[in-house]
């Protein structure tokens, strides 16, 4: 795609050291491809483990659901295009986790490439399966889910009974 860094920024609020997502290969209907390459001197890698280290399950789960909430996004300005509609600019943050499979490690220096597609949509809830895969060889599946929040207003908590 175009300009993927400018792409991912203008649609999760995720930076950088925290953002698990380096480039979009491609969006198509409702699926979305991107791709991570795992750097080498990764500061997770001196305590996970030192002697044998691999990217945590964890953070291979983010990756993928930061895919997710770039799926949902760029399916929302689609929908939205020429509307002014107030849930294209929430972002979607993950409310349920099922079946996490971890089938294969993920090492220093890698590229790892994403893949989300939306199963369902119901309401506010978005229902996606992904999975991480390494070599061309799966290694890690999840299915989740999503909902939109207007993280992006920082007054949205606020105590307004004081």
């Amino acid at each position: 795609m175009a300009d993927s860094k400018d792409f991912i920024f203008a649609r999760i609020p995720h930076r950088p050291p925290f953002l698990w997502v380096d480039k979009v290969i491609s969006f198509s209907g409702d699926s979305l491809i991107a791709e991570k390459s795992i750097p080498v001197d990764l500061d997770i890698f001196q305590g996970h483990y030192p002697e044998y280290p691999i990217l945590p399950g964890v953070i291979l789960c983010e990756a993928v659901f930061q895919a997710g909430a770039l799926l949902i996004s760029e399916l929302i300005r689609q929908d939205n295009i020429g509307k002014n509609n107030s849930a294209a600019q929430g972002v979607p943050v993950l409310t349920r986790i099922n079946s996490a499979k971890f089938k294969r490690e993920v090492k220093p220096g890698e590229i790892i490439t994403l893949e989300v597609t939306l199963k369902e949509q119901v309401g506010t809830a978005w229902f996606l399966k992904g999975k991480v895969m390494v070599h061309g060889k799966t290694a890690v599946k999840v299915d989740f889910a999503c909902a939109m929040s207007d993280v992006m207003n920082p007054h949205r908590h606020e105590d307004k009974t004081a």
